[in-house]
């Protein structure tokens, strides 16, 4: 069982930064690809980045692009999200997900993943 814990969450005005944390409970971090997801009340569940257990490969949503950037320190067993130019619809809850792997292959997709953190609330104003 891996748990999760997000931090870095707040309100922050458009064109702002926030830099999200995701600290893992776990000796083996580096066997897991690591995701970054957001999610508002109504919606799916939407992928925002994703890195690999190396940290060598990255994922990224267009709406992010250039914007955001993923990054990992297995050392510290946390994976970060730089978020800079946030934009109001940014706005959502970030989780952070953790997904075994045996290489150094990673997805995207949220039903990949085992593991998830409660969550980081994100307010952007405009």
């Amino acid at each position: 069982q891996v748990q999760l814990v997000e931090s870095g969450g707040g309100l922050v005005q458009a064109g702002g930064s926030l830099r999200l944390s995701c600290a893992a409970s776990t000796r083996t971090f580096s066997n897991y690809a690591m995701g970054w997801f957001r999610q508002n009340r109504g919606r799916e569940r939407a992928t925002v980045s994703a890195i690999s257990r190396s940290g060598d490969s990255t994922y990224y949503a267009d709406s992010v692009k250039g914007r955001f950037t993923i990054s990992r320190d297995n050392a510290k067993n946390t994976v970060y999200l730089q978020m800079n130019s946030l934009k109001p619809e940014d706005t959502a809850v970030y989780y952070c997900a953790a997904d075994y792997r045996t290489d150094s292959s990673y997805t995207h997709y949220p039903y990949a993943y085992d593991y998830w953190g409660q969550g980081t609330q994100v307010t952007v104003s405009s």
